[in-house]
């Protein structure tokens, strides 16, 4: 869209988004609603709404009865209930008292995909000529069970439902996506003159358009990618919108200065930040709330959730890190590591077989293999201070609250239970005891026993 197309947009009335989002997913078997099941970490309805407002000026959303859930995630925007299901005609009626004056168009929660680009294509074909009604069409390679857009001479005529549709109208490759954009007074008086005259016995908002032709009116499609324009109703159609998520978000990492060396294996969130310079390694799992800094490697196979790394850190493979983990500047997190709550300072080394959560471990630290924090007492968690500069030995124990101060090294095979000041050496095992030849009395004693009986 050119830079004149979107000052006309802006100067123009004010312009209005319904969000039908009553669906309650019955195809998905889930007592969650439709629009609250999550693509790459969010809400789907989340997406349709975040795009929404970087177009119209008000967003109203139409939710189902009891579903306080897709209330609060469509806050501060209007939301409107639809008490009883009777179609998608009779949701976006619920919403007209909020219309207002202008444009009005109605989208759907479980097609959350439309890009705001899209979004204002449609709203300037509503305002472009003579257009009465614009709507929103796609191609897909499989036009499966979607409504049919019917054309003559570039207009369009109607929209039929799969149902409603003769086999020749089935053979229609243009399929609605259900969005149509109109004068909100004319669209107040279409949706009042639609019936239920139909297989379903619901009001259609697709019936809509069969009006605004009869007054004489010109609407007309604004063709869109499949890709944006998919409808989701069931876990198939969730997952072949989250591979379209995924994708999405994969070529805007890579454009921002990521290498993933494999991008197909990693999984990242809607919110996942990585600065440039970053490097992401096969099957790699980014939970929400992920910031990598520039210049870190992640190694195959890690999963990372609620985490801050680097810059230039190293982390995995096969690493786990979780909510609250602040991993520093250079600092290294090995395989089979895993830690929760924990800063790891800049250059601190935990490069094997630890678990380190509710810990505060000093830059240059270095935490040797299979060390763990005691964090956990069955009710409280305790925290943990390792100091700048400490040598943990392998093996060790460290029992929370505990703090270790700078410089200190512990004894592998350490149980540590109280506090240790800096630069001291703390063993805390027992010592050992060698009894001679007493394995071989051991083993012949079991013998004996399996020979009785």
């Amino acid at each position: 869209m050119n830079t004149d197309t979107k000052t006309a947009i802006s100067a123009s009335p004010m312009s209005t988004a319904i969000i039908l989002a009553a669906g309650r997913g019955t195809r998905m078997k889930s007592e969650r609603p439709k629009v609250m099941h999550p693509l790459a970490g969010q809400p789907m309805l989340r997406y349709l709404i975040d795009n929404a407002a970087e177009v119209f000026d008000r967003i109203v959303v139409v939710a189902g009865p009891d579903m306080a859930d897709v209330a609060a995630l469509a806050a501060p925007h209007a939301v409107v209930v639809q008490h009883d299901r009777l179609g998608t005609g009779h949701a976006a009626r619920q919403a007209e008292a909020a219309f207002g004056t202008g444009d009005v168009a109605v989208l759907y929660g479980d097609n959350p995909l439309i890009t705001p680009g899209t979004m204002r294509a449609l709203l300037a074909r509503r305002r472009s000529d003579d257009t009465g009604l614009a709507l929103l069409a796609m191609e897909p390679a499989d036009p499966a069970r979607y409504g049919r857009v019917v054309t003559r001479d570039g207009l369009v005529q109607r929209i039929v439902e799969w149902a409603d549709a003769t086999p020749a109208e089935r053979g229609i490759g243009l399929c609605n996506a259900g969005v149509l954009c109109a004068d909100a007074a004319d669209f107040g008086r279409w949706l009042a003159e639609i019936d239920n005259n139909n297989a379903q016995g619901e009001y259609y908002l697709g019936d809509v358009v069969a009006r605004a032709v009869a007054e004489g009116r010109k609407v007309r499609a604004v063709v869109a990618p499949e890709d944006e324009l998919r409808g989701i109703n069931s876990r198939a159609e969730l997952a072949q919108a989250e591979a379209c998520v995924q994708a999405r978000l994969r070529l805007a990492a890579m454009a921002g200065g990521t290498t993933l060396v494999a991008p197909d294996t990693v999984f990242l969130c809607a919110d996942t930040v990585f600065e440039p310079d970053t490097v992401i390694h096969p099957h790699v799992v980014f939970g929400p709330g992920v910031h990598v800094r520039r210049g870190t490697e992640i190694h195959a196979f890690s999963h990372i959730e609620g985490a801050t790394i680097g810059p230039d850190a190293q982390i995995g493979p096969y690493a786990r890190l979780r909510p609250g983990t602040d991993v520093g500047t250079g600092a290294r997190v090995g395989n089979f590591v895993e830690l929760k709550a924990t800063t790891l300072g800049a250059g601190a080394k935990a490069n094997h077989l630890t678990y380190l959560g509710n810990a505060t471990v000093g830059a240059a630290a270095n935490i040797g293999a299979g060390t763990i924090t005691c964090n956990y007492d069955g009710v409280f968690k305790h925290r943990t201070e390792i100091g700048a500069g400490s040598f943990i030995g392998s093996d060790s124990v460290l029992v929370a609250p505990v703090r270790l101060g700078k410089g200190v090294i512990t004894a592998a095979g350490s149980v540590i239970t109280h506090d240790v000041p800096d630069d001291a050496l703390a063993i805390g095992r027992a010592r050992q005891a060698d009894k001679v030849g007493y394995a071989r009395v051991f083993r012949q004693r079991l013998k004996n026993r399996k020979e009785q009986g």
